[in-house]
C-alpha cells in the first residue's frame, strides 16, 4: 500500500509515522510519500521518518517530493494535514479578532473563518488532482482544520473523503487512565460538530461510567478541560475543551490579551523539533513532540486508514461524516462528528439518541455558520464573509462582523484567490 501525506513537512508527521511503525501487522504500508512545498522541512522530516520505521523494524520506505502529482500517483489513501499560510497566518488568526473583543482562535470565530477561506480552495484543488491522478476510489482522510467545513467541501464535490480529529481519542485515553481500564474497552457517546462536541456517555463493557467520572473525578476533568465542574454536572455531560471559547468567552479573551498567541509557542516548539529531526543519531519520537499538539493523532489516523483500505468488516470510529438524519434538527448534508461504522465504503453515523436542548441549539447555530463559511470559501466576496461572521454565535453583531470581515480580508489578501491582485 502506498500512503501519501500532503503537508508531510509538518512536524506532526513523525507522530503519524510512529503510529504506522507500531501497527506493522494490521496496516500493510510499504511506501509512504511525504508531499510538501518546503524542501528544507522535507530534508529533515523524511530521513527522520525513515529512521523511525527502521528502528521499529518496519519495512516501509519513505519518499519525499514537492510535486503533488508525483506524490499521489498510485496512492491507496491520501492524508491531508496542511496549513495554508503557515504559522504566520495562524498568528494572525489568533490576534486580529481580539481588537473587536472576540476570541482569537484558529478553528472557531473569525480566525477559524479566515483559516477556512484560505484552506478550502487549496484542498479542493488537491482533491481534484487526487481524483484525476490516483483515481476516484482513493480515500482522502482530512485532518486539516477546520475539519468539519473542509470535509463538507470535499463531500459536496463527491470526493471519497472522511474527516478526522484527535479530540475523541484523546478523551478516551485520558478517561481510561482515570478509570483504570484498558483504552480499547472505552466507548464514547460523542456528539456534535468538529471542535464543538460533548461526551454524553463513557461506556466500559456496556456500563456507562460517566456518572462516576462526574461524581469522583470532576475536579480533574475541570482542570484538564478548563470548564467548571459544576457546569458539567448540571449538563450531565463533558464538553470538549473547545467549548471554553463559548462557555467562557470573555474570560478567554481577557487571558489572550495578556499572553503570547499559541502560534508563537508552536513555532518555538517546531524549531526545536526540526533541530532534533535533523540529528542522525535520533531514532525514536522525541518527548517534545507532545508539546506540538495532536496527541494520539497517529493512532486515530492509522486505525481509520486500516478500516477504509484493509479492515476486516466494519469498525467503529469517531469521525466527521454526513449527518443523513442522525441529528434530525440538522440538514442531511451537514457534517457531524459522532461514532460511526467505517469500512471500505466509508463512514456512516451510528444512531444518536435525542440531543438535549441545552446543546442542540448551539449545534444548529454553528452548523448555519459553517454553511455560510463554506459559501464564502467557495465563492468569495466581502459580503459573504461578513454574513458568515454575523451568523457565528461568538460574534453576532453586524458592526463587529463588518469590521472583522474587513480586517480578515486585509490580513489574508495574498492568500485568498478572489482578493489577490485586486
Amino acid at each position: 500500500m502506498k500512503l501519501t501525506v500532503v503537508g508531510g513537512g509538518s512536524t506532526y508527521t513523525p507522530e503519524l509515522i510512529d503510529g504506522i511503525a507500531g501497527r506493522r501487522t494490521s496496516l500493510a504500508v510499504d511506501e509512504i510519500v511525504l508531499v510538501d512545498p518546503d524542501e528544507h522541512r522535507l530534508s529533515l522530516i523524511g530521513p527522520f521518518s525513515q529512521r523511525l520505521l527502521e528502528h521499529a523494524g518496519h519495512p516501509a520506505k519513505v519518499r519525499t517530493t514537492t510535486s503533488l502529482e508525483e506524490g499521489i500517483e498510485g496512492a491507496s489513501a491520501v492524508l491531508l494535514q496542511l496549513r495554508v499560510g503557515g504559522q504566520k497566518a495562524r498568528a494572525s488568526d489568533e490576534t486580529f479578532p481580539l481588537t473587536c473583543g472576540c476570541v482569537g482562535q484558529e478553528t472557531t470565530g473569525a480566525g477559524g473563518l479566515a483559516k477556512a477561506l484560505r484552506t478550502v480552495p487549496v484542498v479542493l484543488d488537491i482533491a481534484e488532482k487526487v481524483r484525476r491522478i490516483a483515481g476516484p476510489d482513493t480515500w482522502i482522510v482530512n485532518f486539516t482544520n477546520p475539519v468539519g467545513i473542509v470535509t463538507r467541501a470535499l463531500l459536496q464535490e463527491g470526493h471519497k473523503a472522511i474527516g478526522l480529529c484527535n479530540v475523541a481519542i484523546t478523551f478516551q485515553r485520558w478517561t481510561s487512565a482515570l478509570l483504570g481500564v484498558d483504552p480499547s474497552t472505552v466507548e464514547l457517546e460523542h456528539v456534535g460538530l468538529n471542535h464543538l462536541t460533548w461526551e454524553r456517555g463513557v461506556y466500559v463493557d456496556g456500563v456507562d461510567r460517566l456518572p462516576e467520572l462526574l461524581a469522583d473525578h470532576v475536579e480533574g476533568l475541570a482542570e484538564h478541560i478548563g470548564i467548571d465542574g459544576g457546569l458539567m454536572r448540571r449538563l450531565n455531560m463533558v464538553p470538549s475543551y473547545y467549548l471554553n471559547y463559548f462557555y467562557n468567552h470573555d474570560a478567554v479573551v481577557k487571558k489572550q490579551l495578556t499572553e503570547p498567541p499559541r502560534a508563537e509557542v508552536v513555532a518555538a516548539v517546531e524549531k526545536e523539533l526540526l533541530d532534533i529531526y535533523g540529528d542522525p543519531s535520533v531514532v525514536t519520537k522525541p518527548e517534545q513532540l507532545s508539546q506540538r499538539g495532536g496527541a494520539y493523532y497517529s493512532e486515530a489516523a492509522v486505525q481509520l486508514v486500516h478500516a477504509l483500505t484493509g479492515g476486516e468488516g466494519a469498525e467503529k470510529h469517531v469521525v466527521n461524516v454526513q449527518n443523513n438524519g442522525s441529528l434530525p434538527f440538522l440538514p442531511d448534508d451537514a457534517v457531524i462528528e459522532v461514532s460511526s461504522t467505517v469500512d471500505a465504503n466509508g463512514g456512516r453515523a451510528l444512531p444518536v439518541r435525542p440531543v438535549e436542548p441545552s446543546i442542540s441549539g448551539l449545534i444548529s447555530h454553528v452548523t448555519a455558520y459553517e454553511y455560510l463559511a463554506l459559501e464564502a470559501a467557495r465563492h468569495g466576496g466581502r459580503d459573504r464573509v461578513a454574513n458568515a461572521l454575523l451568523a457565528h454565535p461568538l460574534i453576532g453583531q453586524h458592526a463587529i462582523a463588518d469590521q472583522l470581515a474587513d480586517e480578515l480580508i486585509a490580513q489574508n489578501r495574498d492568500l485568498l484567490p478572489w482578493v489577490k491582485g485586486n
